[in-house]
């Protein structure tokens, strides 16, 4: 089924299309013996947080405006064409202890950097706007060649996204991430513990504050 952004640009889920040599190859990527959907596994670890009373987090539902559809049969109707009302902003947002939370997840098979070209201005624009609120804002960046994931924060994101307008730079080098991101070990229950580095995240913003007065 072919999703279109408001303006009818096709809408791509994270990446480029996958071409079946690409797909075989993904599938062949493996984290602990078992393959990872890194959006399924982070709805898992919202539902670990939801059920334990944890933190209140979902992913926010994008309104569609169906187009084309056909019916192969009287009993059965297949969407073929549709568009998103409106441009999306991040993927989830919720409350963990007090803190708004708002963040994107994104993956690339990229080894050395993390392209830019996953991100939109407008996500940019939502991320500064939620930060403007004093948000916790942040990305979720899965190396599914690597089997590597990071915390960015929103701040530092929407910083190196404004300097590769002047520098032309293409991707976001893992080096930079590596030093101003913070690494999550994947588990088990939940599988992307991300709030423990939301919690790394407020303790260090914390303790600038502190140390700036």
């Amino acid at each position: 089924m072919a999703f279109h952004y408001p303006n009818g640009t096709p809408y791509n889920n994270h990446e480029a299309p996958k071409s079946k040599k690409q797909v075989k190859n993904q599938k062949s990527i493996q984290f602990g013996k078992r393959g990872m959907d890194f959006e399924e596994e982070i709805n898992k670890s919202n539902a670990f947080y939801l059920d334990r009373n944890i933190a209140v987090v979902h992913k926010k539902p994008t309104p569609v405006q169906i187009v084309k559809v056909d019916y192969p049969s009287r009993s059965a109707a297949v969407i073929k064409e549709a568009y998103f009302r409106q441009a999306s902003t991040t993927d989830y947002n919720g409350v963990y202890d007090g803190y708004y939370l708002d963040f994107e997840a994104k993956e690339t098979k990229n080894k050395t950097s993390f392209p830019f070209k996953n991100f939109h201005q407008h996500q940019i624009d939502h991320i500064q706007q939620c930060l403007g609120q004093k948000g916790i804002c942040f990305v979720l960046l899965w190396f599914s060649s690597l089997n590597r994931c990071f915390f960015f924060s929103g701040e530092k994101l929407v910083t190196y996204w404004s300097e590769q307008k002047d520098t032309g730079k293409k991707s976001l080098p893992l080096s930079t991430i590596e030093k101003n991101g913070i690494e999550i070990s994947i588990g088990i229950a939940p599988r992307v513990p991300y709030l423990d580095a939301v919690r790394q995240h407020i303790q260090s913003s914390k303790g600038v504050a502190i140390n700036d007065n």
